[in-house]
């Protein structure tokens, strides 16, 4: 059985199916959060708007949700991702924390 979802979560997974995802999915998170993703560090509600732009100008994917579990402050989600990138379909691991209904980092492995 998956764990719940918090809210932000689920709206981050939402927001990066959709067709307009790029600015979108950077709204999801704390002004001066991070994003740790492809040995990139991306610091910043706007340099995450930046990546997410250039991710979905690359890749076409679609992200479902397999497992959700809570450590600490950490939420951590597997996800089964396909599309047109390399390697696809793979299983990723997101290490979420939140501040309040935002995202406050997130790591992608």
């Amino acid at each position: 059985m998956i764990g719940a979802l918090p809210e932000p979560i689920a709206e981050y997974f939402e927001r990066s199916n959709s067709d307009d995802a790029a600015g979108r999915v950077a709204d999801c998170f704390t002004e001066d959060a991070i994003v740790h993703d492809e040995r990139q560090h991306i610091r910043g509600r706007d340099a995450i708007r930046a990546w997410a732009t250039e991710v979905r100008r690359k890749y076409r994917f679609h992200a479902e949700v397999s497992d959700v579990e809570t450590i600490g402050d950490q939420t951590i989600v597997t996800a089964h991702l396909t599309g047109n990138f390399p390697g696809s379909p793979i299983d990723l691991r997101y290490r979420f924390k939140l501040a309040g209904p935002e995202i406050a980092s997130l790591e992608i492995g």
